[in-house]
């Protein structure tokens, strides 16, 4: 354990397998043992991140399935499997409170139950056994108490008053002054000791998710796609964060041409745009960076961060002016504009329940080039970020695709905002973001 100016780093350790278990999920499970439980679980959590989610009635029949799988392992009888699979396992999972009669099927527990699951798996495959989370390493205001105390000064709060040693403090003087010692104790101000408390930093982040059309491309790497292996880290992280974090901030922003804020509970039911409905699959980041540069400006930390989740480059971005529309015109006569009508906004809140954000900028210029960026979209996209970085936000972007010729721009980018870019394998992203987000969690204790 190290030491540092006489100050003692501690960390708190959690075993990863001894999650706090929410209130909602003290249901009884008699119905369904622990172990399939997990199992019908894990195939809930893989189902509702396809894109094309299926009906409960088409998992129904895959539980089903599980379910006669494992008993036969097992080596039940016909007779008894028989009679267990007539009842519906959707029904039994309803009842216990998992699943909710509502096109967003997932409840609340079953988002707690599912997420950890997910997170579980992660935390195991970065590292065995147990994980360290953060404290820092100096005296201040906060809310994690120490064994250790101090002297009471006009600004602490007397709830830290450490009792027992402020009276003992009152007994020693006046044993010291030869007076008698009389009940009640006379307790003068500078008998008052208060508990030490350890400063909890907290980070505000926002994850903006591309979805853009190509998003929803499988991986080379497995069986998901691209927007379904986003979803599951940004899932996993998210229920990490309200685990052992509850004091940082996690905001999901979804984008295309137009960005969106989503909530956390609505992650797993996140959808691309669809290419040849309107033109909202293109690819946006300044409408990402403006709706995080307003979010994070609302958060009191200082430690604000944006982290973009794309598989390619910008195609579009603002027109703020008229005079830039005629501009790109004189250079460029043949240029594409969008402006969405109400219709259109209508429609994508309607089908994907996204309300997009129109006021950061609403007429779009849209330009795609074959593994190149547009200088100017690129030009604006970089003027953007540069803008977030003055506000002290911090800027990274991972890219989930297999094309590192697309990576080149974002190097560009986060170079003018000193930011880092990732090229990853799309189906390491949970890995890639859960460690990343611990690792500036021990960047900031050293910084301080």
């Amino acid at each position: 354990m190290p030491t540092h100016s006489n100050n003692i780093k501690r960390f708190t350790y959690y075993n990863i397998i001894d999650f706090p278990e929410d209130k909602e999920d003290k249901a009884p499970t008699k119905s369904i043992p622990k172990s399939l439980l997990q199992d019908f679980l894990e195939v809930l959590g893989k189902e509702i991140m396809k894109e094309d989610q299926p009906k409960l009635e088409e998992i129904e029949q895959e539980l089903q399935n599980l379910k006669k799988e494992k008993e036969s392992i097992q080596g039940e009888s016909d007779d008894v499997e028989s009679n267990r699979t007539e009842s519906s396992i959707i029904a039994q999972l309803r009842q216990m409170g998992y699943i909710k009669d509502s096109r967003k099927w997932l409840s609340k527990k079953g988002f707690f139950a599912v997420g950890g699951k997910l997170l579980e798996d992660v935390i195991r495959a970065l590292n065995k056994g147990t994980i360290g989370l953060h404290e820092t390493t100096f005296s201040g205001s906060g809310s994690l108490n120490l064994d250790s105390t101090k002297k009471y000064e006009p600004s602490d709060d007397l709830r830290l008053v450490n009792v027992p040693r402020s009276i003992l403090n009152a007994i020693q003087r006046r044993y010291s002054s030869r007076s008698s010692i009389q009940l009640p104790i006379d307790l003068q101000l500078g008998d008052l000791e208060v508990y030490e408390t350890k400063r909890d930093v907290s980070i505000a982040v926002v994850y903006c998710i591309d979805l853009s059309s190509t998003m929803r491309y499988s991986t080379m790497f497995g069986d998901m796609s691209r927007i379904e292996a986003a979803k599951k880290a940004l899932w996993s992280l998210y229920l990490l964060n309200q685990k052992f974090f509850p004091s940082d901030s996690i905001h999901i922003v979804g984008f295309g041409a137009l960005a969106s804020k989503v909530s956390p509970y609505d992650i797993p039911y996140l959808k691309t745009f669809e290419s040849g409905v309107g033109f909202m699959h293109y690819t946006n980041y300044q409408a990402a960076f403006r709706l995080a540069k307003k979010i994070l400006q609302n958060e009191t930390s200082t430690n604000r961060k944006i982290v973009l989740v794309t598989d390619g480059h910008p195609s579009a971005c603002f027109i703020d002016t008229e005079q830039e529309k005629s501009k790109i015109l004189c250079e460029r006569p043949y240029s594409q504009f969008y402006a969405p009508d109400n219709e259109a906004l209508d429609s994508v809140k309607q089908k994907q329940e996204l309300t997009l954000d129109t006021k950061s900028g609403k007429l779009v210029y849209l330009c795609y080039r074959y593994r190149q960026v547009d200088q100017y979209i690129g030009e604006k996209t970089i003027l953007e970020a540069r803008k977030c970085h003055k506000l002290g936000i911090d800027i990274d972007t991972i890219m989930v695709s297999e094309e590192d010729s697309l990576l080149s721009y974002v190097n560009e980018l986060e170079k003018y905002v000193k930011g880092r870019s990732y090229y990853i394998n799309p189906a390491e992203i949970d890995k890639i973001l859960i460690t990343d987000y611990l690792n500036d969690k021990k960047s900031i204790l050293r910084s301080n």
